[in-house]
């Protein structure tokens, strides 16, 4: 792979897994201040998701200020800050949002087809479920409530098991949840969502359209075991 190549690809900052008592989460009381061309940006990144029908709204979300990994322990210093500055190509300033990871009780994988019209990820298929951290915000209450608003369900088992950085700038803190046996079936998407599937536990056996993006998310964690 050519380092340009490899420049475009996420960067671990941290590896679990870890439990909720271990993520040790630190609060800024002082926004984040954006540069002026940063506030541009974001002003008419909102405006174009206005214009095209989404009904997303800007407010104030989460960014990451610092992390430190001690022996088994994650330490987060995170600092709110304006959400539609994660719309910002090339620089999210540090956004942080979460992306849950499901997994039926028989290790199957579900998998979404994100609405055309949603901010991020418009018309691809992502793994569980996802989004921005709130304000002051446990980053595992975001786990479990992108869960909840998403599917319509909520975790029998949820750990922290990486962060990551895209190249974006956008941070990600990556958990993975395990529903009840059964739980699958009391399933309900909301409206972010046009289709869903459970795609095998045999990660080499999903289907054509399930990105490598994907795959490679899959794989960390599946190492983590």
């Amino acid at each position: 792979m050519a380092p340009a190549e490899q420049e475009q690809l996420p960067r671990v900052l941290a590896r679990g897994p870890w439990r909720k008592e271990q993520l040790i989460v630190r609060w800024c009381k002082e926004p984040f201040t954006p540069t002026p061309d940063q506030r541009a940006q974001a002003d008419a990144a909102i405006e174009r998701l206005r214009q095209a029908g989404s009904p997303s709204h800007d407010g104030l979300a989460g960014r990451l200020k610092s992390y430190a990994q001690q022996g088994d322990r994650l330490e987060l210093e995170l600092q709110p800050l304006r959400w539609a500055l994660r719309l910002v190509k090339g620089d999210a300033a540090g956004s942080l949002s979460v992306l849950c990871v499901a997994r039926a009780a028989d290790g199957r994988y579900l998998a979404g087809r994100r609405a055309g019209w949603v901010a991020t990820w418009a018309g691809r298929w992502t793994l569980g479920a996802g989004g921005a951290v709130d304000p002051f915000e446990h980053p595992f209450e975001a786990l479990a409530r992108e869960l909840k608003e998403e599917w319509s369900v909520e975790p029998a088992t949820l750990r922290g098991e990486a962060l990551i950085e895209l190249p974006n700038g956008l941070v990600m803190f990556v958990g993975q949840a395990w529903l009840a046996p059964g739980a699958e079936e009391q399933l309900r998407p909301d409206a972010e969502h046009d289709s869903y599937a459970w795609w095998p536990a045999e990660i080499g056996a999903w289907p054509e359209h399930a990105g490598e993006p994907l795959r490679r998310m899959a794989l960390l964690l599946e190492d983590g075991r």
